[in-house]
């Protein structure tokens, strides 16, 4: 019973990160009020519970905001851009609900294609943003790329989006308490989730020397030099003498057959 009330049990384990998931969900939701700020909140958001997973996450609100700095500009321009292409393809789907013809129904079926290449798009960017330094075109080229190279582990982080969404407006009486389950610990749990696919996706792409960047830092203290006393040395001195004086003796030559 003592074991379950030790600060370094699991139960207290799990009580800590599932305060840190509050802290981070709350200040997200805060972050994301001006609308054009999803992006770096998403970005920021995704390199915390990055660092959760990999048990590097230090204090949560500094990391927050750490990268929220840092990658605002992109972050948000990336938002934007896929806020727009999200709108068109929202009112193309509108525009074409009760289509009836061949031709329409074939664009219909092409626009929901593209909706979930960009959801796709939409999961993976803004953690690729927070853990990759590189230009905005390329980090959704890459997100993108690796999107489709890790197809089984995208759908299934998909699927966990859309079963936590599909519960939530299932009726009334889920929709309320899903509410107050989304504004607590929602968004940041899903992230959480997610951040261990994340993990071990993006190792692929990550250099040894990148990945040992850490291990260097933290490194093991070298071994102590062996001690070796008096005797020991002389009669090292002694066999290499000897076998100097072994190597000038001269061989003889070996007799050759007649």
């Amino acid at each position: 019973m003592r074991s379950i009330f030790d600060m370094d049990s699991g139960f207290f384990r799990v009580l800590s990160r599932v305060a840190d998931l509050m802290i981070l969900n709350i200040v997200f939701i805060v972050c994301c009020i001006p609308i054009v700020t999803i992006g770096p909140a998403l970005t920021a958001m995704h390199y915390v519970t990055l660092k959760m997973v990999d048990n590097k996450e230090g204090y949560i609100v500094r990391g927050f905001f750490k990268s929220f700095r840092q990658n605002l500009r992109q972050a948000m321009i990336i938002w934007v851009i896929l806020l727009l292409l999200g709108c068109l393809l929202a009112t193309d789907l509108v525009i074409l609900r009760d289509s009836t013809g061949m031709i329409l129904q074939v664009m219909r079926v092409f626009i929901f294609a593209t909706f979930v290449v960009y959801f796709m798009e939409l999961i993976y960017v803004f953690p690729t943003l927070a853990k990759f330094d590189n230009s905005v075109r390329a980090t959704m080229k890459n997100a993108l790329f690796m999107a489709i190279l890790d197809f089984p582990r995208t759908i299934l982080m998909l699927a966990i989006i859309i079963a936590a969404a599909f519960v939530t407006l299932y009726n009334g009486y889920t929709f309320w308490y899903g509410l107050l389950v989304w504004i607590l610990l929602g968004f940041s749990t899903i992230a959480y989730v997610n951040s261990h696919f994340f993990t071990k996706i993006f190792k692929k792409y990550i250099s040894e020397d990148e990945k040992t960047d850490d291990e260097e830092e933290l490194g093991e203290l070298p071994e102590p030099e062996e001690e070796v006393s008096d005797s020991e040395t002389e009669k090292v001195e002694t066999e290499e003498k000897a076998e100097e004086e072994t190597k000038e003796i001269p061989e003889l030559p070996e007799d050759s057959e007649k």
